[in-house]
């Protein structure tokens, strides 16, 4: 590739990656819904033209990673053109988990108008710019992407999160379609998701969002076309991503050569008993890592398998965190490392297996194992295990104060494992959740909810030189009949400590009814009565060297 200009090329980085941003602030503020207005549980992401991630907001890392994925099932199965907006959440064609629905849309030259620079207010000696076209037409020069966690998508209990034994019991599986055709939206498939889903009108105006959000995005970015000319800026995009590929790979060669290994396990998948294992090799040559997790797991009943795009997700995450903050977060990350994950396992796994805590508590326990093993090569660099759970809570039934449906989800947070010089942080989302708390007040104004206790539960960290961070107590009350689910994790073995720090303490979590408590498993569906309480105490992370 030519030669840059590395002060154009740090332009670029941050004109891309606040495209990504905006759109991401535009979602937030026009979501209807709590999880993605207040807890930000959404992502956004620019794509070149041929479907390559060149800048990511700062979101959800479990989504980021994955989402090169589904942008690029959505290109393999339909012929996107001006105007369109691809739907999907299929888990097995480039999804997640079903609540997870990414919108995917292209930037098209013929949308470029002709205007003079000095009305786009730019630089007034740059020239206008001329759309563009090939011999078939107008050319595609960007995608936009973003990936938002509704509240429920259907199936079996509210928030779609509950216990399922296949993914047919999870919500609606959308393929890779059109929900938006030459600029109109079809109604007919709106209609047909919307009727199988709790609370549709939260719903409907959470897809909006994304829809409007695509659009700034689109709007950002022929903007950045017209200011500087589509050559340059696919140019510029280019060297993003080799400019990403040459950092990860000084990162990588910094890693002493060798092969580590490292085991963790989930605590069980929800209706066996016994722990579910995943495992890892990683081998480090040069300038290429390879991630191979054979040995972990065969796919399971319960609800915790993770497909492929999570797995991979998890080992870009935690390769990502090697580098410093102004990484051009595009698809040259990726380059040198090579994910090796079994088909039909645990990490992998087929149709139809039940995924929806696959992106949410296997993508936590991947980053564990993951940065166990490399704590091996890189002990002064590598943290304590943190919390290792996402702890999902969903609740739902009829709000009395309306006659409606509604559906409330939430993950809770925890201890963030310790650093090899510092404590780790207490209350927090960590690792593969990068979301907040929903506010006790919007929780109690959008839902028949009320907060009974929250704090910081003391001492839940692990003892160390550096000690782990607190987990969190979170009591929340219902005031009218609810269907309850928890998918959560770390309950019969707490996050590891290094380097002789202990263990953090494990989570629980409790239904208090008529004022007795009683311990539930970690995951499951219970009925709730007005006036019950689900009580959930978070894991603290892991202690870092021994005490003094």
């Amino acid at each position: 590739m030519k030669n840059f200009d590395p002060i154009t090329l740090e332009i670029y980085r941050a004109l891309y990656t606040s495209v990504a941003e905006e759109m991401g602030i535009a979602l937030r503020r026009t979501a209807f819904s709590p999880n993605i207005k207040e807890r930000r549980d959404y992502s956004c992401a620019v794509f070149d033209s041929a479907g390559r991630v060149i800048a990511q907001g700062d979101h959800m890392p479990v989504h980021l990673g994955s989402m090169p994925m589904a942008v690029a099932a959505a290109l393999k199965a339909v012929e996107i053109r001006s105007g369109d907006v691809v739907i999907l959440n299929d888990p097995f064609a480039g999804g997640t988990h079903l609540p997870d629905v990414t919108l995917v849309m292209p930037v098209v030259s013929s949308q470029l108008s002709v205007v003079s620079s000095r009305k786009a207010g730019w630089n007034r000696a740059l020239p206008p710019v001329k759309q563009l076209t090939t011999n078939n037409g107008p050319r595609t020069l960007f995608y936009v992407a973003n990936r938002a966690h509704h509240a429920d998508i259907g199936g079996a209990t509210p928030g779609s999160m509950g216990l399922a034994t296949d993914v047919y019991g999870e919500g609606v599986r959308i393929p890779p379609i059109r929900l938006v055709q030459n600029g109109e939206l079809d109604t007919d498939l709106m209609q047909l998701i919307l009727a199988n889903v709790r609370g549709n009108d939260e719903r409907r105006g959470d897809f909006q969002a994304q829809i409007g959000s695509l659009q700034t995005g689109a709007t950002r970015l022929l903007e950045i076309v017209e200011r500087r000319g589509a050559l340059e800026a696919s140019i510029y995009a280019e060297h993003l991503i080799a400019y990403s590929a040459r950092l990860m790979r000084h990162a990588i060669n910094s890693i002493p050569d060798g092969t580590y290994q490292a085991e963790d396990a989930l605590d069980d998948d929800g209706i066996h008993p016994e722990p579910v294992p995943i495992r890892v090799r990683i081998t480090i040559k040069g300038e290429q890592a390879l991630i191979d997790f054979s040995g972990s797991a065969p796919q399971v009943d319960g609800a915790i398998n993770a497909v492929e795009a999570i797995t991979v997700s998890a080992v870009a995450y935690v390769f990502r965190c090697l580098l410093g903050d102004d990484v051009p977060a595009s698809a040259g990350l990726m380059e040198p490392i090579e994910v090796i994950a079994p088909s039909g396992t645990i990490v992998n796994a087929n149709h139809p297996a039940s995924v929806a805590g696959g992106n949410v508590e296997t993508s936590q326990r991947t980053v564990d194992v993951v940065f166990k093993a490399l704590a091996q090569a890189l002990p002064l660099r590598i943290p304590a295990a943190s919390q290792g759970t996402m702890n999902n809570l969903t609740m739902g039934g009829i709000d009395a104060r309306t006659g409606s449906e509604f559906s409330y989800y939430e993950t809770v947070a925890g201890g963030m494992g310790a650093r090899p010089g510092l404590d780790g942080s207490s209350a927090v989302h960590t690792h593969m959740t990068n979301s907040l708390n929903t506010p006790v007040e919007a929780l109690e104004y959008a839902y028949p909810l009320r907060v009974r206790e929250y704090r910081i539960r003391r001492g839940s960290g692990g003892k160390g030189k550096h000690c782990g961070g607190d987990g969190v107590v979170r009591e929340i009350e219902t005031l009218v009949p609810a269907r309850m689910s928890l998918l959560s994790d770390r309950r019969k073995r707490g996050p590891y400590g290094l380097s002789g720090g202990a263990a953090g303490m494990t989570g629980n979590a409790k239904i208090i009814h008529e004022g007795r408590a009683r311990r539930i498993g970690s995951k499951g569906s219970w009925q709730l009565e007005a006036g019950d309480r689900i009580r959930i105490e978070s894991p603290g992370g892991g202690g870092h060297g021994k005490p003094d």
